[in-house]
């Protein structure tokens, strides 16, 4: 029986079981963008029914939500509170970048658009499309509660604000 001591089955156990009940109670933060904000709410309605993968409570406040969805369009006035919201998100927090505006700048090639909401937060689930389906955010749900459930970046690194420009 010595070798039953050595072995930390009570703290791997309790890791597996904190990433498991993370998983599947996310609460997103209720912020839309631009027009796949319509698609992101579509998700919570009773079609699509998001609450079955644990991500019922849409959160108002930053400091109750531990999931960014950014759907829509960041401008380069709007990257600094997007950044001050994610601050605000109390830790293990996740950000899903949903819809191609939100991910690449889409079809917004110019000065007042930032070029990928990774310029400004750590972004964790890329959700592709013009605008993105529901489906396509569930399945954006899905893939961060996997990432989760096996331990995926819980402790953000601490990034600018915007493009070139250091956080004070």
């Amino acid at each position: 029986m010595a070798g039953v001591e050595d072995r930390p089955i009570l703290f791997a156990s309790m890791d597996k079981l904190a990433n498991w009940a993370r998983a599947n109670s996310l609460w997103p933060a209720q912020f839309g963008l631009a027009c796949c904000a319509i698609e992101m709410m579509a998700t919570a309605g009773s079609r699509f029914d998001l609450s079955r993968f644990g991500a019922e409570v849409m959160r108002a406040s930053p400091r109750q939500a531990d999931v960014m969805i950014v759907a829509g369009r960041v401008s380069q006035k709007m990257a600094p509170v997007v950044r001050q919201l994610y601050d605000q998100m109390p830790e293990p927090k996740w950000v899903i970048s949903m819809g191609a505006c939100a991910s690449v700048g889409g079809v917004f090639n110019n000065y007042a658009i930032v070029q990928g909401v990774d310029r400004v937060v750590p972004v964790d689930i890329y959700v592709p499309g013009c605008p993105p389906t529901p489906e396509g955010l569930i399945e954006g749900v899905m893939k961060l509660q996997q990432k989760i459930m096996q331990g995926g970046r819980p402790v953000a690194p601490a990034m600018p604000i915007a493009q070139g420009e250091a956080r004070a």
